[in-house]
């Protein structure tokens, strides 16, 4: 019988430095009244762009529902505002606030310095290596994610 090698296979591994790269950079952005996250939508907006909620949950590869109540937050904590989408009026177009755009370079800022530190040792082919593997590694598992039939 096989012994169960769990931190010898790239799941655990990969589910174990996410969870604490997510935990470090909540320490990071909290400072900014942002919390980790919000990091997708507030890239996505980050250039003055006005996107759908519908938009902003497949983009940043978020359940609706999950999306719904995270842009409820951030519309409580003055980093979003809503208007109304020209093309459909039942939707409304979501964008930052002034206030949001303003704390976004420095909370950027510390996210990149903690970045540099948790990569400390690795060489630039390392981590254009590491970048490469992870970005092939997600195509797969969209794929599969979308070929799995609905329970």
């Amino acid at each position: 019988m096989d012994e169960w090698k769990l931190f010898s296979t790239p799941a655990p591994l990969i589910n174990m430095a996410a969870r604490a790269i997510a935990r470090l950079g909540e320490r990071r952005v909290k400072a900014f009244g942002f919390n980790i996250a919000q990091m997708p939508v507030l890239y996505l907006l980050r250039d003055g762009a006005a996107m759908s909620q519908k938009e902003l949950a497949h983009f940043a590869r978020i359940e609706q529902p999950s999306m719904t109540q995270m842009l409820a937050r951030m519309e409580r904590d003055g980093l979003i505002h809503r208007t109304p989408d020209p093309k459909d009026g039942r939707s409304s177009l979501v964008s930052l606030t002034e206030a949001a755009k303003a704390k976004l370079p420095a909370a950027r800022e510390a996210l990149h310095a903690n970045s540099t530190r948790v990569l400390a040792g690795f060489s630039q082919d390392d981590v254009a290596t590491l970048v490469s593997l992870l970005q092939r590694l997600n195509e797969n598992l969209d794929r599969e994610v979308a070929e799995d039939p609905a329970p």
